[in-house]
């Protein structure tokens, strides 16, 4: 097995996240964040944040920084989702010093009915126990009830909030949601 090629079940793959993953990543941050998020604000607000953040340059500019932690997901050799985790980012709400922070979780909506999340879930809480981490945080949207519900029923649990920028002019309110191992 290579160091990228880390499970392989059947017909989903999780692989760490090469330069060459770029336009995948691009592509599915684009679809999952405006469809999970354009209720939040302004199709204008939505466009400039997906514009700030998902685009060719900065994801390669993320996927050089080693500390930057990319997974992607495929079924049957398509990628359909990809994560983020920082290792070691402790947070003001958290007395932990050795804390993981997933820092992005996508999955094609077209592919939810696999549970790709949770195996991409579990996949990056592996590594994050492996690396001698405490537990894992993360930001999501209140508005996003499906993301809430997803991290509670894996045992996240709320333990505060946050004020999300979309844009200068727009926020939205997130929950801050932590697991313990």
């Amino acid at each position: 097995m290579s160091d990228y090629q880390l499970i392989n079940q059947n017909l989903i793959s999780i692989n760490r996240a090469t330069d060459v993953d770029h336009p995948a990543i691009v592509r599915i941050g684009r679809l999952a964040v405006e469809f999970s998020h354009r209720d939040s604000c302004s199709a204008k607000d939505m466009n400039e944040y997906l514009d700030q953040h998902y685009n060719d340059s900065v994801i390669r500019e993320e996927l050089k920084n080693e500390d930057n932690l990319y997974y992607t997901i495929s079924y049957r050799g398509q990628t359909v989702g990809f994560s983020r985790i920082l290792l070691n980012t402790v947070h003001p709400n958290i007395p932990d010093q050795n804390v993981t922070k997933l820092d992005r979780i996508y999955i094609l909506r077209d592919f939810y009915n696999l549970k790709l999340g949770y195996r991409l879930l579990s996949f990056n809480i592996g590594i994050s126990k492996k690396s001698g981490q405490a537990g894992m945080w993360l930001f999501t949207w209140t508005g996003n009830e499906r993301a809430v519900n997803f991290y509670l029923k894996t045992g996240f649990k709320i333990i505060g909030s946050h004020k999300f920028n979309v844009t200068e002019t727009h926020y939205n309110s997130h929950h801050q949601m932590f697991l313990r191992y």
